[in-house]
């Protein structure tokens, strides 16, 4: 395994995928760092090997199995992998782009990184253009740098879309087309041997392969890590939680979260008038709402996968304060925010309807960096986790179930938290004795 250069790991990030491409790398660095470090002091006690000499043994077998005749970097030093493989990207004025691939990816694995709901600015042609794609032209984009790194002989290639594009497309109930599916298809006819994902909206997509796989990661363990920092869940001042299912869709999601956190589950039902078709976060087809559960007096938590124009949010928060919660918060794994949805969360929390938004960096947004309400988590450490083990034929079990880390999570703060109140109480009871 080896953990320096030469390495057969490539990462091209498509424009939209750059940001998020460009952290991954750096955990990625990071990552093959601490393991070399740390395989190097194992393999030196265990066979009572001086470092240095053992480094340059490691460098020298790694350099035996390269096809490259002059290979870079010391000999005696960690060398770095590359990872990120230099690309062309080319727009042209009438909306066509182009991908070229400025390096050898012949026999490597190949990781195309594509952000499809970036709807910031992108700078293009070496910067002498500005533009904003959608997300037909981000699936384009992404389409082209597949071809490209195919006809290069690439000896593998994965799709790194934390936003699976067309996700609610997976279902028809009349005629109308199944697009989530023949996306797939396309995937598997240009040679797409794995697809990994975040929180994709219909688990049933994976039906639309045959040979290619989809891992679906979770954002739960970042989501209540983050969770934890703004509501008292341990000690004496423990905050009253219940979970609430926004609709019957999430109730599973939301199910995992009050399991997880050990809390009562409630859920929101809307009947909507389907005659309708909602236009923006205030003009939606919902007619009223009901609630399956008390949440008077507690935190509400509320999670669901992705967040659009963000009307139906709005209207279950703000009528989660009506039913009397003393904060309502929101999970959003994948955080669109289309249209004015930011300008509407703003005024909405000036009126109090909610206490904050949790949502993951997988969707890139400049302007909600300076949010107060908005809390993002970094889920490029999941994914550099991923592709890793991916990359050198390990289990992904515990990170694609990762219900085991966030129990110890759980546990990790009950222990802190008691730790915290013990120290508190033994301060009191020292004053008491000085009096």
């Amino acid at each position: 395994m080896p953990y320096s250069e030469p390495t057969n790991l490539g990462v091209i990030a498509c424009p939209g995928g750059a940001v998020f491409a460009d952290e991954v790398i750096a955990h990625l660095r990071h990552m093959y760092k601490h393991r070399f470090a740390l395989k190097t002091d194992v393999i030196s006690k265990r066979y009572n090997l001086e470092k240095e000499k053992l480094v340059q043994d490691m460098n020298f077998r790694n350099d035996m199995v390269t096809s490259d005749l002059v290979v870079r970097g010391a000999i005696d030093k960690y060398r770095p992998p590359k990872f990120k493989v230099d690309t062309l990207f080319t727009w042209f004025a009438n909306g066509e782009v182009k991908a070229e691939i400025l390096e050898c990816v012949r026999g490597k694995d190949i990781y195309i990184f594509q952000d499809v709901e970036n709807h910031e600015p992108i700078d293009m042609n070496g910067g002498k253009n500005k533009v904003t794609f959608s997300v037909n032209d981000h699936v384009m984009t992404l389409l082209v740098t597949i071809d490209a790194v195919q006809q290069a002989g690439a000896k593998s290639i994965t799709l790194v879309v934390p936003a699976y594009p067309y996700s609610r497309q997976h279902k028809k109930k009349s005629r109308e087309g199944l697009t989530a599916s023949l996306l797939g298809h396309i995937y598997e006819m240009k040679g797409v041997t794995r697809i990994v994902t975040l929180d994709i909206h219909s688990r049933e997509i994976v039906n639309a392969f045959n040979t290619t796989y989809l891992d679906n990661l979770h954002a739960s363990y970042q989501i209540i890590r983050e969770l934890t920092k703004v509501v008292n869940l341990t000690g004496p001042n423990k905050e009253d939680l219940v979970v609430v299912s926004p609709d019957t869709g999430a109730i599973d999601r939301n199910k995992f979260y009050a399991s997880g956190l050990k809390v009562p589950l409630a859920m929101i039902y809307k009947e909507r008038d389907y005659s309708v078709v909602t236009q923006d976060a205030k003009n939606t087809n919902i007619k009223s709402i009901k609630l399956l559960g008390d949440v008077k007096g507690k935190v509400a938590f509320l999670a669901d996968d992705m967040l659009g124009t963000g009307g139906t949010l709005l209207k279950a928060m703000g009528f989660l304060k009506e039913q009397g919660a003393t904060k309502v918060i929101a999970a959003i794994s994948l955080p669109f925010f289309t249209g004015n949805a930011i300008e509407l969360f703003d005024q909405a929390y000036k009126d109090g309807l909610f206490y904050r938004v949790i949502g993951t960096n997988a969707v890139y947004h400049s302007n909600l960096k300076d949010k107060e309400w908005f809390i993002s988590t970094n889920v490029t450490g999941l994914f550099a986790n991923v592709i890793t083990r991916i990359h050198h034929d390990q289990g992904l079990s515990d990170l694609l179930d990762n219900r085991t880390i966030i129990d110890k999570l759980i546990k990790k703060s009950d222990t802190d938290g008691t730790a915290a109140t013990a120290k508190q109480d033994g301060k009191a009871d020292s004053k008491a004795d000085n009096k």
